[in-house]
């Protein structure tokens, strides 16, 4: 399945755009997704931390992954 993931603050210029489709097993999980991003796009590996959401909603590693789910990857937010 394709899906559309949204980026967010620095995950935006590490993926060189607002989003970034990919291809993801009928079966993936958050899990898969991130390691398939962390291929594609190894400086997202040196962030600190980051979060998926899907459909609005944090996502936890076991979530399973729909062909419609609106994904978004957060990164972390630093403010003073």
């Amino acid at each position: 399945m394709n899906v559309n993931i949204l980026a967010f603050g620095i995950a935006k210029d590490i993926f060189g755009g607002p989003s970034v489709s990919l291809d993801l097993a009928n079966d993936a999980n958050i899990s898969n997704l991130k390691y398939l991003l962390e291929q594609q796009y190894p400086r997202l590996k040196k962030l600190a931390t980051y979060m998926v959401a899907v459909n609005n909603e944090y996502a936890l590693d076991g979530d399973t992954i729909h062909e419609r789910d609106e994904i978004a990857i957060i990164p972390p937010v630093s403010g003073g």
